[in-house]
């Protein structure tokens, strides 16, 4: 923890300053929906750490004046890794870009020192940060493009105040222009003196935490009080020094942001800025256009309820949520893989044989499993109308509400299609999941925010669309669904045909191409479209899958070239998706539109590369991650070959299903096309495997030993299942 020299002391003294005011420059008149003009003046105020959890009337009364004053916001403050170290957020600060300094092996690295330049004139006296240069160097491998040097170009002139703001408006040989070493050098004049001052009040350690806030109050008091007119201020938190990362403060002050919460297109979410999204902002209050590439977006301001302490009461809530996600995200996902494998496995034991009966009990048992397990994914999103994060013991909320929730869906399936094919309760809660998911893409991503499978704030790595956990999730329920949807359809228009002793076989098939391809459409549109999702591995990943299970739907033989004119389709979607975004500003910025912009302007080959880097390195994210891939593999081809493995169900499934071999073939490819389309990369199937593991077992039992089926379903070419002919009945146990 750095604490300024005197911190202490003026401290002590800090009553005398107790009845200063916040600064007229800050009382103007702001009608709602305001947007900020050009400042005069910008000054940007810095305190490491800082969460909105250490604001309060009597702890810190100017931060609270503040916050009533101005716009607030929490703060995803994520640079190249989850933990962000103060250097690493003054490095982003400067380039606008994701940036970081070197970690040492226990965690934050030595701060970069500032050298006064002895040769500037005593009224703007410099400085430089010798270790700039090898930064910008050691920066190269994240291939993120930083311009290095924005910010401190953003104004003719611009005063740095402590080490962390030198660090952020020095030029990329490490010079600063205008220099002081302690913010207790800060008149009027001088925040006068040039259009952007740029402030570093320290870091807020795990150690003497009160006594650093204190001090940091007493500043932050004196410094607004002395605000030249005109001043749109900006109150941040660029990383933090110890500690897991945890959601910071962001409020702005000033013309344009009286009274609201700070809104931002990169996070789609009121009330969440990302750090990246700053420095467009100081250069939008100073007068400039953005340059290109860019990454994030300037900050406008938004309506907030009445009642600032509510305010500040639901963005704590909000980073209490993510603290959970944090701590048991990982704990649940193992603990659903080894409760589906424990499940599972204890059916197979408790009904080991080969007689019909055993297999019956094994295919119905493994078939209600199946159900629980596919209906948890749904459960733990739909948990989040229930306000757990505001609640005592909030873990233990978000996973009863979850765990009640998947229960009853489960349930509900089963006890609405027991009279129904075999497969009626997968494809309930299938269409269920892909429509709540869905909805929720195009109407904000609420339900998804901190949910085990959803997205995590702290991460970084998506704020709306469809999370990467979720991505395969989403991917194979939307499949499933849609087929079986066209099994119901076709069974429906083969049943009407012989009836109606009709023989016009193409036209029976309409109906079910046409209930798969709204599944399709619906599915692919809420997460690709860039005003709702955005999301460009669900694109490149579902749609070719969609293309593949329509022209089985339709009877469609398949062969090389119309595989791959399906391999295409996605990317033809995506770049119809990405042109749409950059030339149509009113649809969204988006991820999709800034590749586009990307490759216009001749960016694309760094952003592939970076790409391609996160790729490669969630293989080493965690202990089993290289097993994933093995996982797929053996999984694909028991799938192909089941007769390699010793596998008998398989054949008896196939037989008795032709559609099921290419419908499982799909749900199998859509989280590889995910794998290597998405930058989380192994993520992807490593995820969605305690779903569809489950998934695939109990619907290939149920299709070669479900008994109780209808004789129109075992006479339709549908995908649900049909019996097995008594002559197959002697195969072993699967």
């Amino acid at each position: 923890m750095r604490i300024r020299p005197g911190a202490v002391r003026r401290v002590l003294a800090g009553g005398l300053l107790a009845a200063a005011g916040t600064g007229a420059a800050l009382t103007a008149a702001d009608p709602a929906g305001a947007q900020a003009a050009p400042a005069r003046h910008v000054v940007v105020v810095g305190l490491s750490g800082l969460r909105w959890s250490d604001v309060s009337p009597a702890g810190t009364p100017a931060l609270w004046r503040l916050a009533g004053q101005g716009s607030l916001a929490s703060l995803a403050d994520y640079a190249v890794l989850p933990v962000t170290c103060p250097a690493d957020g003054w490095l982003t600060l400067n380039s606008g870009a994701r940036a970081q300094s070197e970690h040492g092996p226990a965690g934050c690295g030595a701060f970069p020192a500032v050298d006064p330049d002895p040769g500037s004139g005593p009224g703007h006296p410099g400085a430089t940060v010798r270790a700039l240069p090898g930064l910008i160097r050691y920066n190269r491998q994240f291939r993120n493009d930083p311009d290095w040097g924005l910010l401190g170009r953003a104004a003719p002139c611009a005063t740095a105040v402590g080490p962390g703001a030198a660090l952020a408006v020095a030029g990329p040989s490490g010079q600063v222009a205008s220099y002081l070493p302690a913010p207790s050098g800060l008149t009027a004049a001088v925040l006068s003196r040039c259009p952007l001052t740029v402030v570093d009040l320290g870091n807020l350690g795990s150690t003497e935490r009160d006594v650093a806030l204190a001090a940091a109050e007493v500043e932050l008091r004196r410094i607004v009080a002395e605000l030249p007119s005109g001043t749109t201020l900006l109150v941040t938190a660029p990383g933090a020094e110890t500690g897991p990362p945890h959601l910071q403060l962001t409020l702005a002050a000033g013309a344009g942001y009286r009274a609201g919460l700070l809104e931002s297109s990169s996070t789609r979410q009121p009330g969440l800025v990302a750090l990246t999204d700053l420095t467009p902002t100081v250069l939008g209050w100073l007068g400039h256009g953005l340059p290109s590439g860019v990454v994030g977006a300037r900050l406008t301001r938004g309506s907030r309820p009445p009642g600032l302490a509510a305010t500040i009461r639901s963005l704590t809530g909000r980073d209490t949520a993510d603290q959970v996600w944090q701590s048991t995200h990982q704990v649940f996902f193992w603990g659903y893989v080894l409760a589906d494998a424990a499940v599972l496995g204890a059916i197979g034991l408790a009904s080991w044989g080969a007689t019909p009966g055993r297999r019956r009990r094994r295919a119905r048992w493994w078939r209600v499993a199946g159900v629980f397990a596919v209906s948890v994914p749904i459960g733990t999103f739909l948990a989040n109308l229930v306000p757990w994060w505001r609640l005592a013991h909030p873990a233990a909320w978000l996973y009863g509400v979850a765990v009640a929730l998947a229960v009853a869906i489960a349930l509900a399936a089963l006890l609405a299609t027991r009279r129904r094919d075999a497969l009626a309760p997968f494809g309930l809660v299938c269409l269920f999941t892909v429509a709540v998911l869905g909805t929720d893409v195009m109407t904000g991503s609420r339900l998804q925010l901190e949910t085990p499978f959803g997205l995590s704030l702290l991460e970084g790595g998506r704020f709306y669309g469809i999370g990467n956990e979720a991505l395969g999730i989403y991917g194979i329920t939307a499949l499933a669904g849609a087929a079986w949807l066209a099994g119901v359809t076709l069974r429906r228009s083969a049943h009407s045909r012989a009836h109606s002793r009709a023989h016009s076989r193409p036209s029976s098939r309409l109906p079910a191409l046409a209930a798969a391809s709204a599944v399709a459409a619906f599915a692919v549109v809420a997460s690709g479209w860039p005003g709702f999702g955005a999301k460009v591995g669900g694109t490149l990943a579902m749609v070719p899958c969609f293309a593949l299970l329509l022209m089985t739907v339709a009877g469609i033989r398949l062969n090389w070239r119309r595989v791959a004119l399906a391999a295409v389709s996605g990317l033809a979607l995506f770049a119809v998706f990405a042109l749409v975004s950059y030339f149509i500003p009113v649809t969204g910025r988006s991820d999709m539109g800034a590749f586009a912009a990307d490759v216009l302007h001749g960016h694309a080959g760094s952003v592939l590369l970076r790409k391609i880097h996160s790729n490669l390195g969630t293989l080493s994210v965690g202990a089993f991650s290289p097993l994933v891939p093995v996982v797929v593999l053996l999984t694909g081809l028991m799938l192909w070959r089941p007769a390699w493995f010793g596998l008998k169900t398989m054949p008896l499934a196939y037989a008795a299903e032709p559609l099921l071999r290419p419908v499982l073939g799909v749900l199998w490819l859509m989280p590889v096309l995910g794998w290597f389309a998405d930058d989380q990369g192994v993520i992807v199937p490593g995820a969605v495997l305690p779903v569809a593991l489950p998934l695939g077992i109990a619907v290939l039992a149920a299709a070669a030993h479900g008994s109780h089926l209808s004789q129109e379903t075992r006479t339709a070419p549908a995908i649900a299942p049909s019996r097995v002919p008594a002559s197959r009945r002697t195969a072993g146990p699967s």
